[in-house]
């Protein structure tokens, strides 16, 4: 004896339900997908992992840097900021001293202007005090990385983008940066010279 086929309403209602519980899963596997992320930053948090991306570390010119969570909140180191010429130019920081935490990106802004009446190049090489304190001071920008033509009469503010490591002795709370400005010769541009025409012969 055969089973008999079943109807068409019945099997619309079995598909009605397959789908339905399909749906039901993708959704359960959305949720736990989405999930995943919180669930994986608790449990490496509560282990001391470091899951930070590369796009959330602190990158120089990014809002990221404002929260660094390594910024030692309990120091505030003083940085002195100095500039010497050699020559007749004007070399200036914009503010003579800031305060900021270890681990914390600061900015500073220097000022050059050429008050010579001919065009040069020129390059700044920092130095520290106290001298313990260099190798704690990371420039992440720094003018004194490249040399520079300035024209007569020209003026250039350049950043100094820096932070100071974390593991600067305890016993340091001040750092003077200063920058030595000097002309780098051989590299300035000869100043033009009067052509000196051919005498013409006289008519006959």
């Amino acid at each position: 004896m055969s089973t008999p086929a079943p109807s068409d309403a019945a099997l619309r209602s079995d598909n009605a339900r397959m789908v339905g519980k399909l749906l039901v899963v993708a959704a359960l596997m959305f949720a736990f997908g989405y999930a995943l992320v919180p669930i994986y930053r608790s449990i490496c948090n509560a282990l001391g992992i470091n899951v930070l991306s590369l796009s959330e570390r602190a990158v120089p010119g990014n809002s990221a840097d404002k929260r660094n969570t390594q910024v030692d909140l309990t120091r505030t180191i003083s940085v002195e900021f100095d500039a010497n010429a050699r020559g007749v130019w004007d070399f200036k920081p914009a503010q003579r001293r800031l305060d900021v935490h270890p681990g914390e990106v600061a900015t500073v802004m220097y000022e050059f202007t050429n008050t010579q009446s001919r065009t040069m190049a020129a390059q700044a090489i920092p130095s520290y005090a106290p001298k313990q304190a260099s190798p704690h001071f990371n420039k992440l920008e720094c003018f004194c990385f490249n040399e520079y033509t300035l024209k007569p009469g020209e003026t250039k503010r350049w950043p100094v983008v820096f932070v100071i490591d974390s593991k600067l002795p305890k016993d340091v709370t001040t750092i003077t940066l200063s920058y030595t400005f000097f002309e780098v010769g051989g590299k300035v541009p000869p100043a033009p010279q009067a052509a000196v025409l051919p005498a013409k012969e006289p008519r006959t």
